[in-house]
């Protein structure tokens, strides 16, 4: 080997480790920057906690930034269900309004909030669920409605209003993972 080929590849071995040597110690440093943050705010974790600049607003960010819906949204963090409604879906919320809550009896919500509830909550949660991407008009087509804890709701159509599980659709937004259509109650699931 020519002592000129023989400098290039020293030459070429040791910008590679330096470059390598860098490389680690960027890696590192963000390491321990997501192991504070994740320290900070250990129990937002996962894909509902990250945030886009450009998409479009997944079923849990529209809820988040509606001042309709803070109950629902107290109810879904009290619940851990975040990450569920951040999935590809698409997924067909049927989101409650403040009011709706306010209708149920008497310290019913505070009841639900509480730790020891957190599963009958998440299961009333999941009840507002189905997978699909309908709007209003399309759901005139069906009688029931297969929901995320299992159950059905009936879907009931009286003029031009859509009720789903005794809820009326009072508006609809468009997600980038599905759809949320606002509702004047909260649905119970009953026995099927």
């Amino acid at each position: 080997m020519k002592p000129s080929n023989l400098k290039f590849l020293i030459g070429l071995f040791a910008l590679t480790l330096t470059l390598f040597s860098c490389k680690n110690e960027s890696s590192d440093t963000k390491v321990s920057d997501t192991e504070a943050r994740s320290t900070a705010t250990s129990k937002e974790q996962g894909q509902a906690f990250i945030e886009g600049d450009v998409s479009k607003p997944n079923v849990l960010q529209i809820a988040m930034n509606s001042p309709d819906h803070t109950t629902l949204v107290a109810a879904v963090q009290a619940a851990d269900l975040e990450n569920a409604l951040v999935n590809a879906g698409p997924l067909m919320v049927f989101a409650p309004t403040n009011e709706a809550f306010e209708a149920l009896p008497a310290g019913t919500v505070e009841d639900l909030l509480k730790p020891e509830n957190k599963q009958k909550l998440a299961t009333i949660l999941k009840h507002h669920v189905t997978a699909g991407n309908y709007d209003k008009d399309f759901l005139k087509n069906f009688k029931k409605l297969g929901q995320a804890d299992d159950t059905n709701a009936t879907v009931e159509v009286k003029g031009d209003d859509v009720y789903v599980g005794g809820a009326k659709i009072i508006a609809t937004v468009k997600a980038g993972n599905g759809i949320v259509h606002v509702v004047d109650k909260v649905i119970l699931p009953t026995a099927n």
